[in-house]
């Protein structure tokens, strides 16, 4: 009884309104706590592991494919088995080192996937898996090499080399895309629950900050009210505390939630979308180089190349001899409206989620340099149907400016410009979202603390002349 009458009174009012500002303070810490703790963890994963693990996996997936076109270049430019006749040298030396970047870049991108992938078992099978076929790999493609140094050799390495290709197609990349899709998933999954995370941090923010400075204004109304004092100084500075704190804890959060969309949907997505047609990118290429190396295969490699073709710039109904007519078509649709729709595949999902200034006229020059290439291909093919066999291997894997080699080479650039827009973009918003956590949060931080402490000193006075 005696405790309820104390709390009816002036002194036990004013303490219970102390009481309930400092637990609103203690929550918003405890919040803004929580929120900068989870975005802080968020971060280091997606800079540290997902990205990098992702683009591994990428990377990994187009070295292969580029490491097996690099040995039918080397096959094909070498000349004479054994003697060397008729090698094409420059093509012979830049392929040659093309196969040992791409070897290195691998055997990297393993390692690197190896490291990542402890904890997850079913992700680190696949990773040993891949490491074993990719030895097995490199047996068939250093037989298939050495048959092509010896007299006579050539069918014999033709041989190995087809069975290299086999185990490519059969085992390792399946299993690279797998790990792309795996490891993509992994960001996906933490990117959604940490933006739902964020979605109830900012509400529960917004409304434990509303109750905080309503519960400061109110206490200021009541004791200007009772003590015929216009101002409190205390509570006037821990009023514009909270206020600090309340702006800043939102700042962090709506930075963070938007440096977190731009990092995953805006760059991220793009840059995966844009890696995938680069591997596909160099399959394709590798396809035209088989199709020469393996005349036995050549209707398997021709309807490859058209698939991947597909893969990368999709037309409904498109075949060899109507591909070329119906992308210029659909192209030039497209520039009048790009709402329009007549071609899918990784290039329509690029071009569907342009975000970054100078984003679009990279990747339209990119699908304008894929649209040269495939005019290269018809005149590629052209030369294998009329005999000229090797007027099509010097314009398929030479060096000169009018080759389609070359025209390839100009392709991937613009390819490479469109993925660094979004991988500089993806850079700042990690950047921005740490800043956010390195300025702001201290910043409401203490801000919190002292709204707390004026709170309490704000009502001493007041509270002393009851005793």
């Amino acid at each position: 009884m005696i405790t309820d009458r104390y709390w009816a009174t002036l002194p036990g009012r004013l303490c219970l309104a102390r009481a309930v500002c400092v637990l609103l303070v203690a929550g918003l810490l405890v919040l803004l706590s929580v929120a900068a703790t989870g975005a802080a963890s968020m971060w280091d994963e997606t800079a540290r592991r997902d990205a990098p693990r992702t683009i591994s996996a990428t990377q990994l997936n187009l070295a292969l494919n580029d490491m097996d076109a690099q040995t039918a270049n080397v096959l094909l430019s070498s000349g004479d088995s054994g003697t060397g006749k008729g090698r094409l040298e420059e093509s012979y030396a830049k392929a040659t080192g093309f196969y040992k970047d791409a070897q290195e870049t691998i055997s990297r991108s393993l390692r690197t996937l190896a490291a990542a992938s402890e904890g997850d078992s079913a992700t680190e099978a696949t990773v040993v898996t891949l490491t074993d076929d990719f030895a097995h790999y490199q047996e068939l493609i250093g037989r298939a090499l050495e048959n092509d140094s010896r007299p006579g050799g050539k069918d014999a390495a033709r041989a190995n080399y087809r069975t290299a290709t086999d185990l490519l197609n059969g085992h390792l990349l399946p299993a690279a895309r797998k790990l792309v899709d795996a490891n993509n998933a992994v960001y996906e999954g933490q990117y959604t629950a940490a933006r739902g995370d964020l979605e109830v941090q900012r509400t529960a923010e917004a409304v434990l900050g509303v109750f905080l400075i309503a519960a400061l204004v109110l206490l200021q109304f009541r004791l200007a009210r009772r003590f015929h004092r216009v101002f409190n100084p205390g509570l006037i500075a821990a009023t514009l505390c909270a206020v600090i704190a309340v702006v800043c804890g939102a700042q962090l959060l709506t930075v963070t939630y938007d440096r977190m969309k731009v990092a995953r949907r805006d760059s991220f997505d793009s840059a995966i979308a844009l890696s995938r047609s680069k591997a596909i990118g160099y399959d394709a290429n590798a396809d035209e180089s088989r199709y020469l190396l393996d005349p036995d295969r050549r209707a398997t490699y021709e309807r490859s190349f058209l698939d991947k073709s597909q893969q990368l710039y999709g037309i409904v109904g498109a075949g060899f001899d109507t591909y070329d007519g119906k992308l210029a078509e659909s192209w030039s649709a497209y520039r009048k409206d790009h709402d329009d729709k007549r071609f899918t595949g990784e290039y329509r999902r690029e071009l569907d989620n342009i975000t970054f200034a100078g984003e679009r006229e990279a990747a339209e020059r990119t699908v304008e340099a894929y649209a040269v290439y495939q005019r290269d291909d018809r005149t590629f093919r052209r030369l294998v149907a009329e005999g000229k066999t090797q007027e099509a291997t010097v314009f398929c894997i030479g060096w000169a400016s009018d080759t389609s080699n070359a025209h390839f080479g100009a392709w991937m650039k613009a390819l490479d410009e469109v993925t660094a827009i979004n991988q500089r973009h993806f850079d700042l918003a990690v950047r921005d979202g740490r800043g956010a956590l390195t300025t702001q949060a201290p910043i409401a931080g203490a801000a919190l603390l002292l709204t707390a402490g004026l709170t309490v000193l704000g009502l001493r006075r007041r509270l002393a002349e009851f005793r």
